[in-house]
C-alpha cells in the first residue's frame, strides 16, 4: 500500500470541500493507496502548470493532484474541480 503526505494545500482545499466530497475523496484515496493503477481512477500525468504531477478523479469533475516522492510514497497535491485546478 502507498504511503500518502498530505500537503498543506491539500488538507486547507479538502476542508473547504462538502461533506459529501470529502467523503469521495477519501473512498477515492484509499483505493489509489491499494493500487494506484485502478481504471476508475484514470490516473494520468499532467503538463503545464503541474509538470510532474499527476491525477485521479474523484466525480466527474473533482480531480485529486498527486506526485510520486519515491515508488512507495505519494504527496497530495491539491484537490478541486477541473476549472478550480486547470483555469
Amino acid at each position: 500500500m502507498l504511503n500518502a503526505i498530505f500537503s498543506k494545500n491539500f488538507k486547507k482545499s479538502f476542508k473547504k470541500k462538502d461533506k459529501i466530497i470529502q467523503e469521495k475523496v477519501k473512498i477515492r484515496i484509499r483505493l489509489f493507496r491499494e493500487d494506484p493503477n485502478n481504471l476508475i481512477l484514470n490516473n494520468h500525468k499532467l503538463s503545464g502548470e503541474y509538470e510532474g504531477c499527476s491525477s485521479i478523479n474523484i466525480t466527474g469533475d473533482y480531480r485529486v493532484v498527486f506526485e510520486f516522492l519515491d515508488k512507495n510514497t505519494v504527496n497530495l497535491v491539491d484537490i478541486g474541480t477541473h476549472s478550480e485546478l486547470y483555469e
